[in-house]
């Protein structure tokens, strides 16, 4: 699966995101400065954002374009924010089940992601006693049980420690290469982009 992106928006008067970008199976990273525009492409893709003109797709399916706009929770886009946004009331069982709610029973269960992050031992806490990894490592879950066929990563390391970068990154090439879903993934570390990124879109 790939992503087919080519799009623009005017975001004010003197203001304007504009990208266009193809690329296979794997990692896409949007790359540069703060202030280019890569989130808002980013919420383009997941229907959060309608560009002015141009189009999505993902895979061979026209998420907008062509006089289609497919709405943002028809998009199956699982997305991982930079400061993981758990719901503070839901323990972190409670955080991975709503995103397997919204999956209608797709995808890996709840038992197969913990144990594929290493979250099991993480069920019965609450966000606010995680750690920035421990949280970035059940947003991650929360998204994959929401049945995914995409994931929309924003800035995932941003927050976090030396330690704790290199202990995501790791997880995150574990998902690029073992459940082969494509990611689309905002950066602008240039480290952090040369070893996780297929392709690289620089922007800016």
């Amino acid at each position: 699966m790939s992503f087919d992106v080519d799009v623009r928006r005017r975001m004010g008067p003197d203001a304007e995101v504009a990208v266009r970008f193809s690329s296979g199976p794997g990692l896409t990273a949007l790359f540069g400065p703060s202030g280019v525009g890569k989130t808002s492409v980013l919420a383009m893709v997941a229907g959060l954002l309608k560009p002015d003109t141009g189009h999505v797709r993902v895979g061979r399916e026209t998420l907008f374009g062509e006089r289609v706009d497919v709405p943002a929770d028809r998009r199956a886009a699982g997305y991982v924010f930079q400061d993981a946004r758990l719901f503070p009331h839901y323990r972190v069982r409670g955080n991975l089940l709503y995103g397997a709610r919204r999956s209608g029973g797709q995808g890996m269960g709840p038992a197969e992601v913990a144990d594929f992050l290493g979250i099991a031992h993480l069920l019965d806490r609450w966000p606010r006693t995680l750690s920035g990894g421990e949280a970035q490592r059940v947003a991650i879950g929360r998204a994959l049980l929401s049945g995914p066929r995409f994931l929309l990563m924003d800035e995932p390391l941003a927050s976090l420690d030396a330690a704790r970068r290199q202990e995501i990154m790791g997880l995150i090439e574990r998902v690029r290469d073992e459940l082969g879903l494509p990611i689309l993934y905002v950066s602008h570390d240039r480290g952090e982009v040369e070893r996780l990124a297929s392709t690289v879109v620089e922007m800016g």
